[in-house]
């Protein structure tokens, strides 16, 4: 059984907006271009602004500072 994704991170990279999905141990389930669905997803949440923390450096690391502090981390209901 998979693990239930808890966070949902909405980030730009290369001048294009990613969705990541991440369990609670921050390891990556799934990647996709943000749609509707993640409106749906998201709808009465309420979106942390930037994953700098050290928590997501491994799997964030590839992202730029600018890009880091820009993204909207979603703590999803599981």
């Amino acid at each position: 059984m998979q693990t239930p994704a808890r966070y949902l991170v909405i980030i730009e990279s290369g001048g294009a907006s990613e969705a990541h999905m991440y369990t609670a141990e921050r390891r990556r389930v799934a990647e996709f271009d943000p749609t509707e669905e993640v409106s749906v997803m998201t709808q009465g949440l309420v979106p942390q602004q930037g994953a700098e923390g050290s928590e997501w450096d491994p799997v964030l690391g590839g992202h730029s500072r600018a890009e880091r502090a820009a993204a909207l981390v979603y703590t999803l209901d599981v």
